[in-house]
């Protein structure tokens, strides 16, 4: 499968997306790894991103699609990948959407991974980074003693923790604003394309990751568009014309005009022999008044 992960920072996308790997043997796309080895590799990608870096601006959206664009190009992407930290925004969620049309790699899910803030808090001011790997555990919800019979990949030896500087409380609370103002619309955005799908990601680990092969394994139901009103089928919207008024089980022109017809004659037979149904004579002619007058006088 080809999945995006979304959440807010400290929801379990790293722990999760490492558990993916894993179980479907898909390999996981991190955007902050491919910088780092795309820098430490001197790549023209990797010097471009190594200036902006250095001058302290942010990288290019176009740079970060291209780093991706070439891990897209690796043998171990053909069955499925896991992007992750990958799209923030909405205009990156476009651009990705232009890239992976055109490498014909559509995603298959976004999953959201649901989490209450004050939860959030807590698990980022417990999480520690392996300076060597940069593989996560948290004090609270994946503790390093329980994976103290693994050894850093990258140095055969015990993994070196550490505290990034931006994982305490006193800056949780601005990047869960910028979240909200940037990466949330990508909920939205991704119902939209009938892709979403939200799990519950507080709870044990081994319990959000069952509900998020679950959610994975689930179908996503997407409604069918509205019918515009007055639109026509059949062979109406073949080209052939319908009758007026045949839809909705009325007469046809030409019977309505027969029946005016009708009603109208009725109405003026109905007009002239009236006075004569109710018992009153009917009223003379003006010629008829004047002979009559002529007599009284």
């Amino acid at each position: 499968m080809r999945i995006v992960l979304l959440g807010a920072p400290g929801s379990g996308k790293g722990t999760q997306s490492q558990r993916l790997v894993e179980r479907a043997g898909i390999p996981q796309i991190s955007t902050g790894d491919l910088l780092r080895a795309a820098v430490a590799g001197g790549t023209e990608l990797g010097r471009q991103a190594r200036q902006a870096m250095d001058g302290g601006r942010l990288v290019d959206d176009s740079l970060v699609l291209g780093m991706i664009r070439e891990r897209l190009g690796e043998p171990d992407t053909r069955r499925g990948f896991i992007l992750d930290g990958f799209p923030r925004n909405l205009a990156q969620a476009h651009a990705l959407e232009r890239l992976l049309e055109a490498l014909r790699q559509p995603l298959d899910a976004v999953v959201q991974l649901d989490v209450d803030y004050r939860e959030l808090v807590r698990r980022i001011s417990g999480r520690r980074t392996c300076a060597d790997c940069g593989r996560v555990f948290n004090l609270f919800t994946c503790p390093p003693a329980a994976s103290h019979s693994e050894l850093c990949p990258q140095t055969g030896a015990p993994h070196r923790l550490a505290q990034r500087p931006d994982d305490n409380e006193a800056t949780v609370a601005e990047r869960l604003r910028v979240y909200d103002e940037q990466t949330r619309p990508l909920i939205d955005f991704y119902r939209g394309r009938g892709l979403l799908r939200v799990i519950n990601a507080e709870g044990d680990v081994d319990e959000v990751t069952q509900r998020l092969v679950q959610a994975l394994a689930a179908p996503v139901s997407v409604r069918a568009p509205r019918r515009a009103r007055g639109a026509t089928t059949g062979k109406a919207a073949a080209g052939k014309r319908a009758r007026p008024g045949a839809a909705r089980g009325r007469p046809g022109r030409t019977a309505r005009r027969k029946s005016t017809s009708l009603r109208s004659a009725r109405r003026k037979s109905a007009a002239k022999t009236a006075p004569v149904a109710r018992g009153k004579a009917p009223r003379p002619s003006r010629s008829g008044r004047g002979r009559l007058r002529g007599k009284r006088r």
